[in-house]
Parts: structure tokens; sequence; C-alpha cells
């Protein structure tokens, strides 16, 4: 079963070729255009896809030396996202699966970010608890078996990433924010400023993180304007460990108050090296299996959605349909 994945639910580009569930390409083109304006545009982010997206397609078929006819089926991210970039990748591949006569299958695109630690480790056992932190998306999940999952807790604000992008848009380190604020934070004092860990000690396993993006602007302006340089380091170093507190200390609670063997973490966020250090750390400590995607598997990535039409493939679903509209809203709890 060899299966071409797509992936533009946002501002990156990327299409993946799977046989019997192996990932043979996985090709990523990131879009450069929105750093002038230190943040994703919309408008642009579906001009770039719609620009890229048949060069990667065939740039994946090439480096999986394979050529169009031999695909048996087609995966695309269906939602949630941008609009108008859910529109360009649907699009492309309803137009290909129709022109070469092969099912095409809808993916949930955090439901590909949940299920890409078993794409890494594919003896992870189940149930696992599942921390998908990006710049859209901050939630815990209970990964029950292949096709069953919860919600447990979602951010009620700003995602984690969005977080990160701008308290470094405040430090002008530019977009994307999260590994500016990761290389500073190496070489920074954590204890320096006490930011805030909204809802960390709460029964809830919701997020907030408004509040800290408010306390880095308050003493950021506090410090403006005097003869000493920001002490970038030291406040990236602060509130990269505020964020990263509040993620491990609710993603922990929520595995052993579920009893569960593992916790992976996927989505962007889960590159930053402090958060899957300390993740690992507490995993260890709790004797629980601790997965941490590769990182062309944390980012926004075709071989996580190809791995779930695999899946899905493999369990008996093997209709596909190219009757579905885009869904660019987040999963919600159920």
């Amino acid at each position: 079963m060899n299966i071409l994945a797509i992936e533009t639910s946002c501002d990156d580009t990327a299409a993946a070729v799977l046989s019997n569930g192996n990932v043979l390409s996985n090709v990523i083109s990131s879009q450069v255009v929105h750093d002038l304006y230190g943040g994703i545009v919309p408008e642009l982010a579906s001009r770039e896809h719609m620009l890229l997206i048949a060069q990667i397609v065939d740039s994946a078929m090439a480096k999986a030396s394979m050529d169009l006819a031999s695909i048996d089926a087609i995966a695309v991210t269906s939602g949630p996202g941008l609009a108008g970039s859910l529109l360009v990748g649907t699009h492309f591949a309803k137009g290909l699966a129709l022109a070469l006569g092969v099912p095409l299958h809808p993916v949930h695109h955090i439901e590909a970010h949940l299920y890409s630690g078993y794409l890494e480790e594919p003896t992870l056992a189940y149930p696992s608890v599942t921390l998908v932190v990006s710049g859209g998306h901050t939630s815990i999940f209970l990964v029950e078996s292949p096709e069953s999952y919860q919600v447990l807790g979602s951010t009620t604000d700003d995602a984690a990433g969005e977080a990160f992008d701008k308290i470094a848009k405040m430090l002008g380190l530019g977009y994307p924010g999260g590994p500016a604020i990761d290389r500073h934070a190496a070489m920074g004092n954590a204890e320096a400023f006490a930011f805030p860990r909204s809802r960390m000690h709460e029964d809830s396993y919701d997020f907030s993180f408004s509040g800290l993006k408010s306390a880095v602007r308050r003493v950021v302006e506090s410090l403006s304007g005097k003869d000493k340089p920001l002490p970038i380091d030291d406040l990236c170093a602060s509130a990269q460990t505020a964020i990263t507190d509040v993620l491990v200390s609710k993603t922990m609670r929520a595995a052993k108050a579920n009893n569960v063997p593992a916790v992976t973490i996927a989505g962007g966020v889960s590159a930053n090296t402090e958060l899957r250090q300390r993740m690992a750390d507490a995993c260890s400590q709790a004797g629980m299996q601790f997965v941490a995607p590769r990182m062309q598997y944390c980012v926004d990535n075709a071989a996580m959605i190809g791995a779930v039409a695999a899946m899905r493939i493999a369990r008996g679903h093997s209709a596909g349909t190219v009757d579905f509209c885009v869904d660019p809203k987040p999963i919600r709890r159920r």
C-alpha cells in the first residue's frame, strides 16, 4: 500500500510517501515570507502553497523513487488550520485522486500529531497521554487506541507557541520565536524573573498563557529606555521555564491520574530542548515510557498525515472520499 500524503494546514507546504506504513520521503518547505511581518499572514500563506505544492509533491515522489502510477491512496489534511491554506492542499489532493482513480483520505491535523509518537515508535503502548503543543494548539489527550482518543484539557486563550512568538516579538528576536527563545534561554538565568504559572495547580487540565505574556510585557516596558540593555537571556530563560513548568506539571498529572504506561509530546513546541529534557526526566521518575518524535515529525509534516491514513486502511477503512469540506476549527472537548 503506497500512500501520498499532503499537508498545508498553515505555513508549511509538505508532502510524504509511505509504503506499507514506512516513510520513504518526507519533504517540508517552510515559508520565509512571513518573517517580514512577525507572524503568519493567511493570504500570503495560501499563495505560497499554490506556488509550491506541485513541486513539493514531485520532490517527495522523487525522493521515494516512485511515480504517481504506483500510488494506491492519497491522504490530505482537512483541518484545523488556515482556511485558504487548507483549500489549496485539499483541492490539489482531490484533483490528483480523481485523475489517478485512487481513494482520498481526509485527516485531522491534530489527530495526526496525536499519533506521531506511534510513527516514531511503533511499539509504543496504549493507552498514552499526549501533549500537543504548537503555535495554534496546546492540549492534552488521552489516546486510548488507534482510533479512539479524548481531550483532557486545552488552552483557554493563547497557545504556548503563540506565547513564545509574542514574547520573542517583544524582545526583537524575530519570527518564529520559539527557536530563538530556546537558544537565548540556554545562556540565561531561569530564576531572574518570577513570571506566573497560570492554572498550574488547578484540578483542570486546561492552560492559560495570556497572563504570562502580559507579565513579560510589563517587565520589558519597565526595563526599556534605561542605560542597560535588556537582559534578553534571562528574560527568555525565565519565560521558557514558566511555560515548561505548566506543560510538564499538567501532562504528568494527567498521565498519573489515567494510569498510562507512556507519555508523548508533539507539535512544533515539542522541539523545545528544555521541554523535551524535563518531560523525559519526569517520565523516568514516574516509570513511564516517553517518546518525543524526531524534529521532522514534531513540526507540521505530511508523514504523520500519511501514517494516520495507513492506520485506518490497515483497520479496514479503505474507501476514502472526495466529498468533504475543510474544517478550520480545532478539536473541542467531547
